[in-house]
């Protein structure tokens, strides 16, 4: 599997059955499964979400947003349990607009699970974590 890093995006290859092993980048070194979320950038957002390897849940999130910041925990709390299964990301929206024009976000927070660079799913508003695991399993991620 190929898999972007989050702190250079350069391209590694891992195998499969060494995801659980805290693989890291052969470029900068860095955890390329570091177990929370990626803050992205208009500049990193495509190519990470092209090279990332799983799927990546993006949350689309403002400072100014009180159900954001009650769920940034949460999903946190998530990220570093199932982060050998999924990718997750965060999107400021106030910081980089264009990006959240682009998917057409109309409320926050948003979630949008992408796959091979495509977005497969989206979801609004705040969310329990065990709401984010069940909406994650109802996409084929367990």
């Amino acid at each position: 599997m190929e898999l972007a890093c989050p702190h250079c995006l350069a391209v590694n290859r891992v195998p499969d059955d060494r995801l659980t092993d805290a693989p890291k980048c052969g470029k900068c070194s860095s955890p390329l499964l570091p177990g929370k979320p990626v803050d992205l950038t208009a500049a990193s957002f495509d190519r990470f979400i092209a090279k990332a390897g799983l799927p990546v849940l993006v949350d689309f999130w403002a400072d100014w947003c009180g159900p954001c910041k009650m769920m940034a925990p949460i999903f946190q709390q998530v990220a570093a349990e199932m982060g050998t299964r999924v990718r997750f990301a965060k999107v400021d929206t106030e910081a980089h607009p264009q990006v959240s024009m682009r998917h057409h976000i109309k409320g926050i927070p948003s979630l949008i699970l992408f796959r091979n660079g495509q977005e497969a799913a989206r979801t609004s508003g705040a969310m329990e974590s065990h709401a984010l695991k069940r909406w994650l399993a109802s996409q084929g991620i367990q």
